[in-house]
């Protein structure tokens, strides 16, 4: 490609997509942006350009949050794994969260410029939906943990730990439990959250090795979906673990049940 031939094509590629912006007006010092870019499932982005005392924003007036709740519950991605992409997302490009309308004022005049951070905010907030569609292990394992930390303050005397690993044992962690929950006088609970066959498999050499190193514990398995375990993995692990839950997310008040009972015998 000649050098010529190449600013041409740029020549090309930024008049196709600035010629793709437009802007629409809504009434006094307000108008609808329009841009070439896209949610994933076809909808426009819905930006906002409009006058806010004697400076502009650019605005989604709620909407980004809104097009989540279609598919995840709006407290899904108000903690763990999706909490920090987003506040992550909006403060690398400088966007504030105005009680769920994003906006980011537009320094200087330079209109262009933040429309385009404006725009990357908002297609890296969205990318969210994708963690709930690709059954990202991490959002599902910090979404039990941050349950059960919840769970266990509500209990007086009742104490969590995190990724805990017996210290006399395992310096190392290499047979972490994902929360061991405990109460004075009482055997603790080791928690595991289980999302797949690679999970249970590491619970279950943990379960065993304790058994062989005498620790006292009660035992609970909490499954994404236990029906997508492997029939061998899932045999293994239910003959040393004492209680299952064969879903997170249907299974919550149960859980908290048995969490109270088991610190309150």
């Amino acid at each position: 490609m000649t050098d010529q031939s190449a600013a041409s094509i740029e020549h090309d590629l930024k008049r196709a997509v600035c010629e793709s912006v437009r802007l629409v007006p809504e009434g006094l010092n307000r108008y609808r942006v329009f841009t070439p870019f896209l949610l994933d499932d076809g909808d426009h982005l819905a930006i906002v350009l409009k006058q806010d005392g004697n400076r502009w924003v650019l605005s989604d007036e709620g909407h980004t949050y809104m097009h989540l709740t279609y598919d995840l519950d709006e407290k899904d991605f108000q903690k763990g794994t999706r909490a920090t992409i987003i506040d992550n997302a909006l403060t690398t490009f400088s966007v504030e969260d105005r009680d769920g309308e994003l906006r980011l004022p537009i320094p200087d005049q330079h209109y262009g410029d933040a429309l385009y951070s404006f725009v990357q905010a908002i297609l890296k907030v969205s990318d969210v939906t994708f963690l709930t569609r690709e059954r990202v292990r991490s959002t599902f394992v910090e979404d039990v943990k941050d349950f059960l930390v919840a769970t266990a303050q509500a209990l007086p005397g009742t104490e969590v730990e995190l990724n805990w690993h017996d210290p006399d044992h395992d310096a190392e962690g290499k047979y972490s439990v994902d929360a061991k929950i405990s109460k004075r006088g009482l055997s603790p609970l080791f928690v595991y959250a289980l999302p797949n066959d690679d999970r249970v498999r590491d619970a279950t050499i943990g379960l065993l090795q304790y058994e062989r190193w005498n620790v006292f514990h009660r035992s609970v398995g909490v499954f994404e979906n236990q029906e997508g375990i492997n029939r061998k993995v899932l045999a293994r692990f239910s003959d040393v673990c004492e209680k299952m839950f064969s879903s997170f997310s249907s299974n919550r008040e149960r859980i908290t049940g048995y969490i109270a009972t088991a610190v309150n015998p």
